[in-house]
């Protein structure tokens, strides 16, 4: 339960927390909160702080009906913050959340050390080579179509039966390349309804068959404010309880915007398993 981040092994033994920097425009939660140098640099600090083992960078805001981003305007948007967040916090484990390989061979090179692929590979087919090449640790999230598309594309015979069909295509996919280190991600929200996010959610265990380590990102999804009637701003206490129950289901990363509330999660859980 090992991963190498450039000879930075994170143990994964203990459950991780994984902090959300967006530095997108119209992300659903916090979409141009952080502006400047000095605002990521801050926020990035606090997580740090707070217990983040690993700070998660987008530059391209995958929520349904984002707005496409060239690769271009991703990359320039996003490799000056990872030099400059590599500079100030060069301790610290940097993961790019892009499908696009050029972006992901560019966040590489500028000092990121793990790439967060919302389509496993299948929306850029160089993506596994990079990451092969690159030999940094890989994400693969599971999806239906793009972010504009996904929406309409949630029909399922047998959901998590598809899902794990999926991930062990995706993952002899990236083993035949030699990639070691894989995660796999559910993907709440995406290409799934509000029933089916808790589903899959019911049935998270049974991906621990893959034997590789589950991510879960549920940090105020609608799946919890649509069914509570609230709103994204409100659904800090939903997360924390879905947080729970994906850590007593096997999660080993908890991917989050409140990263405070996430690590004391993950005490108390610890606890109860002692």
């Amino acid at each position: 339960m090992t991963v190498n981040c450039k000879g930075n092994l994170l143990d994964l033994s203990t459950p991780k927390v994984m902090g959300i920097l967006n530095i997108t425009p119209d992300s659903f939660f916090d979409g141009g909160k952080y502006k400047t140098e000095a605002d990521f640099l801050n926020q990035t600090e606090k997580m740090l702080t707070e217990g983040a083992a690993i700070i998660d960078i987008g530059a391209y805001s995958s929520r349904p009906n984002a707005a496409f981003v060239s690769e271009d305007e991703e990359t320039e948007r996003l490799t000056p913050i990872v030099t400059l967040l590599s500079k100030e916090f060069p301790e610290a484990i940097l993961s790019i959340d892009t499908f696009r390989a050029e972006v992901a061979k560019a966040a590489i090179e500028s000092g990121a050390s793990i790439i967060n692929d919302i389509s496993a590979g299948l929306l850029d087919d160089k993506m596994l080579n990079v990451i092969a090449q690159t030999k940094v640790p890989y994400i693969m999230m599971h999806m239906r179509g793009t972010p504009q598309t996904m929406t309409t594309l949630t029909d399922y015979e047998d959901i998590v039966k598809e899902m794990i069909f999926y991930f062990s295509e995706r993952i002899a996919a990236a083993r035949s390349l030699g990639i070691n280190d894989i995660i796999i991600d559910p993907g709440f929200g995406f290409a799934k309804t509000l029933e089916q996010n808790y589903e899959v959610l019911q049935k998270l265990e049974l991906f621990q068959m893959l034997d590789v380590p589950l991510l879960s990102a549920v940090s105020r999804k609608s799946m919890i404010y649509k069914l509570l009637n609230t709103s994204s701003q409100e659904a800090l206490n939903g997360t924390t309880f879905l947080n729970t129950v994906s850590l007593m289901k096997g999660a080993k990363i908890l991917r989050v915007h409140d990263v405070k509330e996430a690590v004391e999660c993950v005490r108390l859980f610890e606890v109860l398993q002692q």
